[in-house]
C-alpha cells in the first residue's frame, strides 16, 4: 500500500509537471491562461468527484470547482506548477472538510500567488537565464558554431525543467501539510494581504520599467516637458495610461477594445507630436 501511494503521489506531481507546460494552451485576453491552469486542475477535480459523479451534489461540488479554476489567472509559466500543487491540495482539504473550509480562499490564494511569482519568475527566467543562454550562444552561433542554440536551449530548460518540477511537489506537499494549520490560526489572511502588497509592488516597479511613453512636447529652446513632468513624478505618463487602462476595466470596457483604443490612440498621438 505505501508503494502504491508513494507512485500515485509521482504519477500526480509529473500531472503538474506536464501540465504545466500546457498552461498558455487556450490563452485569451479575457482570463488569460484560465483555461491551461484548468486543464491542470482536471485531474485532481476528478480523482475526487469522479469522473462521473454518482450524486447530484457530487456533481454541483464538481461543476463548482471546474468554475472556480476558469477565473481569470496569469503567472510565468514555470513557477505556475506550484500554484497547481497548492490548489489541489487545498481542494483536497475543501472535498476532506467542507464545513470547515471556505473554497473562496483557494482563488484568494491563487491572485495572492500571480503577482509575486511572476516578478520573480519573469525577473528570473526571462530577464537573467534566457539572456545569459543566448548570449552565449549567440557567441558561438557568430563563430559558425552549431552547438550555439543547442547549448542556448539547454541551458534555458535545465532550471526551467528543475523548478518546475520541485515547485508542483513543494506546493502539493506543503499545502497538505500546513494549510489547515494557517487557516485555523488566520496566518493565511497574513500571508494573502503581504503577498498582495509584494505584488503591488512588482507591478509597480513593472510600470515604470516596461510601460516606454515619453512627450517631445516643447516650449521654446529651455522649456521641455518630458523634464518638467520627471522632475515632479517620474514616469508620470506611464502611470497616468495604466490608471487609464484601469480605469476602463473597472467600467467592463472588454480587452478587445482597451487594445484598440491603445494602439489607434497610441499611433495618433504619435503622428500628432503628442507622445514618443
Amino acid at each position: 500500500m505505501a508503494d502504491n501511494s508513494k507512485q500515485k503521489l509521482r504519477r500526480k506531481f509529473w500531472q503538474f509537471f506536464w501540465r504545466s507546460w500546457a498552461i498558455q494552451t487556450s490563452w485569451n485576453y479575457e482570463r488569460q491562461m484560465s483555461m491551461g491552469f484548468m486543464y491542470g486542475m482536471a485531474p485532481t477535480i476528478d480523482e475526487i468527484y469522479g469522473k462521473n459523479p454518482d450524486t447530484p451534489e457530487k456533481l454541483q461540488k464538481k461543476k463548482d470547482a471546474y468554475h472556480r479554476h476558469m477565473a481569470f489567472f496569469n503567472c510565468t509559466p514555470q513557477l505556475t506548477s506550484f500554484v497547481l500543487g497548492l490548489s489541489s491540495a487545498m481542494e483536497e482539504e475543501y472535498a476532506a472538510n467542507p464545513d470547515t473550509f471556505d473554497p473562496d480562499s483557494i482563488n484568494g490564494v491563487k491572485t495572492s500567488l500571480m503577482g509575486p511569482l511572476s516578478g520573480i519568475g519573469d525577473s528570473f527566467f526571462q530577464g537573467t537565464v534566457k539572456i545569459i543562454a543566448f548570449g552565449l550562444g549567440i557567441n558561438l552561433a557568430q563563430e559558425g558554431n552549431i552547438f550555439g542554440p543547442i547549448l542556448a536551449m539547454i541551458i534555458s530548460l535545465i532550471p526551467a525543467v528543475i523548478i518546475t518540477y520541485w515547485g508542483g511537489k513543494w506546493g502539493y506537499l506543503q499545502g497538505k501539510k500546513n494549510i489547515q494549520k494557517l487557516i485555523s490560526n488566520g496566518m493565511i489572511n497574513r500571508i494573502m494581504s503581504l503577498m498582495n502588497v509584494i505584488g503591488l509592488m512588482v507591478i509597480g516597479a513593472m510600470i515604470a520599467t516596461m510601460i516606454g511613453i515619453t512627450t517631445p512636447i516643447k516650449f521654446g529652446k529651455t522649456f521641455v516637458l518630458q523634464k518638467t513632468l520627471d522632475s515632479i513624478f517620474p514616469q508620470m505618463l506611464p502611470l497616468l495610461f495604466t490608471l487609464g487602462m484601469l480605469y476602463l476595466i473597472k467600467k467592463k470596457v472588454s480587452s478587445v477594445w482597451i487594445m484598440v483604443i491603445s494602439i489607434i490612440g497610441g499611433i495618433l498621438l504619435n503622428v500628432l507630436g503628442i507622445f514618443d
